[in-house]
């Protein structure tokens, strides 16, 4: 049996394939860039560096519960945010399947999974800054350095690469 594709269909499938790809990394991302994304890049997480420094932090027992409240908080937006892109991947394996798949119907859910993600990386944050409005000074100039290091750890990636780009 021979299979013929028409243009159209091949180019429906790249684009399904490319927006899927597309979705599917922006919703890899750990729990949100926070308010620091344009300094940082994508993929930075205020909440990440925090986490990071729980051993350095020595928290008090208010601190460790709303550590644990926001780091809970953190995990099931991420498994929300899976079974989001699931139900993405659902929707678009369903078009697929059709003769003349509905790529806008696609887009309402990816958008509307887009939409919940984006609440849920906002609550997390939010979760993260109420811990560290608790910190004492001490407890913020560690996460301040930290911060500064990263930023001067991105900064110096990002050179390095545009050197050896050529850019």
């Amino acid at each position: 049996m021979t299979f013929r594709s028409s243009p159209c269909r091949t180019l429906a499938c790249v684009a399904a394939t490319l927006f899927t790809l597309g979705l599917g990394s922006a919703q890899a991302q750990p729990a949100g860039p926070g308010p620091m994304a344009p300094p940082m890049g994508h993929g930075f997480a205020l909440e990440q560096a925090i986490e990071a420094l729980k051993g350095k932090l020595s928290l008090n027992t208010m601190q460790q519960t709303l550590w644990d409240n926001a780091a809970a908080q953190g995990r099931a937006g991420r498994e929300s945010g899976r079974a989001q892109m699931q139900k993405v991947n659902d929707a678009m394996r369903a078009e697929l399947a059709k003769p003349e798949p509905n790529l806008a119907a696609v887009a309402a859910v990816a958008d509307d999974a887009e939409a919940q993600g984006r609440a849920l990386r906002h609550q997390a944050r939010d979760g993260w800054l109420n811990v560290y409005a608790t910190f004492t000074p001490a407890q913020k100039a560690i996460v301040r350095d930290a911060l500064q290091q990263k930023m001067d750890m991105v900064g110096g990636f990002r050179e390095r690469m545009q050197k050896r780009l050529g850019g």
